[in-house]
């Protein structure tokens, strides 16, 4: 029996596919997959880094996408919940989906955790979607910040880019550390440089013993009167986890 593996990949949607198309091609005995920096060695199980491949990405989501169109968006939505252990849980969905209908019906719990996940995903976007609001910044662009329980910025971009077709703006995920940028013509990823807003309300002399700070409040007052595009940091995408979302704003996946 074949030892198995623990595949670990760049944290990317494309990234994940990746790894599945190495389990089924070199036939290994997976153990689970996860994101680098989230690896710990498996008692009985080696380590294999999977490095991404567009065209095996590619593979992946033809061929699920030709078993059932439903299926590749409850999993794309699924994979996005971030929900521990979504990786090997959808690898096991994949499995058998490819393996027969049989098997797949033999795995009812698989189908129903995915399908409460995805349906969890798209209940947060709708909400979003209906409820989040901008605030105008002293640069002329819309803001808005946001700590969704899901990663949801790839589903909503869609949605406010259509919206908001003739304003520039930027939806930040405080929680995750990125946003989307629009710049009246197309949507891209940014990450903000937040260092100055820290260091400015690191210590409030009008507060007295005892009381906290309303981070909530101090974020929006500062952008507010922030000079936004100056925040603005494009070089993180030559870094890796700027990466993993890079696809996401495509949105292909979403649809």
């Amino acid at each position: 029996m074949k030892n198995s593996k623990i595949l670990v990949y760049d944290g990317s949607f494309n990234g994940f596919l990746t790894a599945i198309f190495v389990g089924f091609e070199e036939q290994l005995n997976v153990a689970d997959i996860r994101k680098n920096g989230r690896t710990q060695n498996g008692l009985f199980s080696e380590i294999q880094t999977v490095f991404t491949q567009m065209d095996k990405a590619k593979r992946v989501w033809k061929g699920i996408q030709n078993k059932s169109n439903n299926a590749i968006k409850q999993l794309y939505f699924a994979y996005l919940s971030e929900s521990e252990g979504i990786e090997f849980l959808l690898y096991k969905y994949i499995q058998g989906l490819f393996s027969s209908e049989a098997e797949l019906l033999e795995a009812p719990s698989e189908s129903y955790k995915i399908e409460h996940l995805a349906a969890m995903v798209a209940k947060e976007k709708n909400r979003i979607e209906a409820s989040l609001n901008f605030e105008y910044t002293g640069d002329g662009i819309y803001f808005a910040n946001l700590a969704p329980d899901h990663n949801i910025l790839p589903l909503i971009s869609k949605y406010f880019r259509s919206r908001y077709a003739d304003n520039p703006w930027i939806i930040y995920d405080i929680k995750r550390k990125y946003g989307i940028y629009y710049n009246g013509k197309g949507v891209e990823m940014v990450t903000l440089d937040l260092k100055e807003m820290h260091s400015l309300n690191a210590i409030n002399p009008n507060l007295s013993r005892g009381e906290t700070m309303d981070y909530d409040k101090i974020r929006n007052d500062y952008f507010k009167r922030a000079d936004i595009t100056s925040l603005i940091n494009r070089k993180l995408f030559k870094q890796p986890p700027a990466k993993r979302y890079r696809s996401y704003l495509q949105e292909k996946h979403a649809v």
